[in-house]
C-alpha cells in the first residue's frame, strides 16, 4: 500500500530514528515503524483486517471517515484512504480498493 504523511513534521520523524524516540518513546517508535511496515506490505487495506495485534478499525463519531490501528495503549496511528474514498453499494468503505493512506498522526483516541 501507498502511505503518505498529512504532515510534513510527522514524515520526518518517521524517517529519523532518534528523534522518532525522542518525541514518542522507544517501545512506540518501534511500534510506529512496525505498523507502517505492515501498511506498506499490504497490497490494500483489507489486509490490515487480518493482523490482530494491528487492530485496524474504523473510528465513529467525530473521528468518522477515520481508521486506526493499535500501538501502545491508548495510542493508535490514525490514517484516512486518500481520495476519493472507495465505497461499496452500501455507502460503506470498500476496504479492499484502498491502495492509498494519508497518516495523520499518533493520538489518544479516548481521550
Amino acid at each position: 500500500m501507498n502511505i503518505k504523511f498529512d504532515a510534513r513534521r510527522f514524515a520526518k520523524e518517521v524517517n529519523d530514528s532518534r528523534r522518532l524516540v525522542r518525541r514518542h518513546g522507544e517501545r512506540r517508535a518501534n511500534l510506529i515503524r512496525r505498523r507502517l511496515d505492515e501498511l506498506r506490505a499490504a497490497s490494500t487495506l483489507e489486509e490490515m483486517r487480518y493482523l490482530p495485534a494491528a487492530r485496524c478499525h474504523e473510528l465513529h463519531g467525530n473521528r468518522s471517515g477515520q481508521l486506526s490501528v493499535d500501538l501502545d495503549h491508548p495510542y493508535r496511528l490514525i490514517f484516512v484512504p486518500e481520495a476519493p474514498v472507495p465505497v461499496r453499494d452500501d455507502g460503506g468503505l470498500d476496504w479492499e480498493r484502498v491502495t492509498t493512506i494519508v497518516i495523520t498522526g499518533v493520538e489518544d483516541t479516548h481521550a
